[in-house]
């Protein structure tokens, strides 16, 4: 029964499941950054500690999306790759903007914003991932 409820919903488990680890890794990276040689109230350090954490993330999701969620056998790699990056970028724009208002103009805590952010971009690059990256070819 939990083995037919599974398979049902495959997809959908298994991107949550990445979109997790993805989370970690991105927080991970981000807060390495910020706790030993960044300073998140600066600026400019804040924007390359959040792209860091992105570029990281972004070739985690890349590779385990591709595997496990849409299990894609497209030989197309490259166009694929640039596809899932462009996709990616917005949502890179969205959460920079997302801390820089957060963070630099309204002050809230930025490991709070940071977490906010990233529920938010899970949902977008679920969605870009289904209908633009990962698209079924009929």
């Amino acid at each position: 029964m939990i083995f037919k409820q599974y398979k049902k919903y495959q997809e959908i488990i298994n991107y949550l499941v990445i979109g997790v680890l993805t989370t970690i890794v991105s927080l991970a990276i981000y807060y390495a950054l910020v706790y030993t040689i960044l300073n998140p109230e600066n600026t400019w350090e804040l924007q390359i500690a959040n792209i860091v954490s992105w570029i990281g993330s972004v070739l985690f999701a890349y590779i385990t999306n591709r595997k496990f969620v849409f299990q894609s056998k497209s030989r197309e790699v490259t166009k694929e790759f640039t596809s899932f990056v462009g996709s990616r970028l917005l949502t890179l724009f969205a959460d920079m903007l997302l801390m820089f208002f957060g963070v630099s103009i309204f002050h809230f805590n930025d490991k709070i914003i940071k977490l906010l952010s990233q529920m938010i971009v899970i949902v977008a690059n679920y969605i870009l991932s289904k209908c633009f990256v990962f698209k079924k070819k009929k």
